[in-house]
């Protein structure tokens, strides 16, 4: 049976993991005058994961679209799953698993070298080009900045270090800490303990739709940083700002200052 994120979303709202995620959007809106303070980003706004993708391709010549499409989509499945069911594995155990299933689904030959470096591919993310101006930018206002990410603190202080960030993040949070994953409205709940304001004053950074729904329905005001053009996710809750990039991230909150 096959069982997508809208599923897993009307899932959850029905037990105690993440009870009242879907809630009604009106009571997650921050008032329009609320000055946001910080920012907490995903993992992906920040940091390309294109070259994963293209190496695929690389491995499997012809095969590498169709790879990578049915591997993002058991990656993040299988997350969701696990936290549903009690059974947490991290995003490295869940990614690997993936890929594998979506080699196996295509008759691919994953062998252990190929399996390998398409994994460690995670461990040498950089930042979209855009990133360190708009970051630069960010900072330069006053604004507290931190990652939110369901990836492992593994994955994320290396594309840190490989993207000379070091000193720009205030908090590297990771929901591995807690044993699940977005969007549980306790993984959410960590950047409010994380940077000590009210959620209403930090501004959630999302890269996939089901995210930008999920913080918005926690309550913080939310950016879709919407890199790939999608459309917004059915979820009962709007982002309040939608781009392409970290330069219309600036620019809508500058309008908001």
């Amino acid at each position: 049976m096959s069982f997508n994120r809208r599923d897993f979303l009307n899932a959850i709202a029905a037990t105690g993991i993440s009870a009242g995620l879907l809630s009604t959007a009106k009571s997650a809106h921050a008032a329009p005058d609320t000055k946001i303070k910080a920012l907490a980003f995903d993992a992906f706004p920040i940091f390309d994961p294109r070259p994963v993708f293209a190496l695929a391709e690389q491995l499997f010549p012809g095969k590498g679209t169709e790879l990578s499409n049915a591997w993002r989509t058991r990656q993040f499945e299988y997350q969701w799953l696990r936290a549903l069911s009690g059974q947490y594995a991290d995003f490295w155990q869940a990614t690997e698993d993936g890929l594998v299933f979506a080699a196996e689904m295509l008759s691919l030959d994953l062998t252990p070298d190929k399996r390998e470096k398409l994994i460690g591919a995670y461990l040498a993310l950089k930042t979209w080009p855009d990133v360190p101006s708009a970051l630069a930018l960010l900072r330069d206002a006053g604004l507290r900045l931190a990652f939110l990410s369901n990836a492992t603190p593994k994955i994320l202080h290396a594309g840190i270090k490989n993207s000379r960030l070091e000193k720009v993040f205030e908090q590297v949070i990771s929901t591995d800490q807690i044993k699940t994953y977005k969007p549980d409205p306790r993984a959410y709940q960590m950047g409010v303990d994380a940077f000590g304001l009210r959620k209403e004053e930090i501004l959630f950074v999302a890269f996939a739709g089901w995210d930008a729904a999920g913080a918005k329905a926690f309550g913080y005001p939310t950016y879709w940083v919407n890199r790939l053009n999608l459309p917004t996710e059915r979820l009962g809750a709007a982002p309040d700002g939608i781009g392409k990039n970290l330069n219309d991230l600036v620019s809508f909150v500058k309008a908001r200052s």
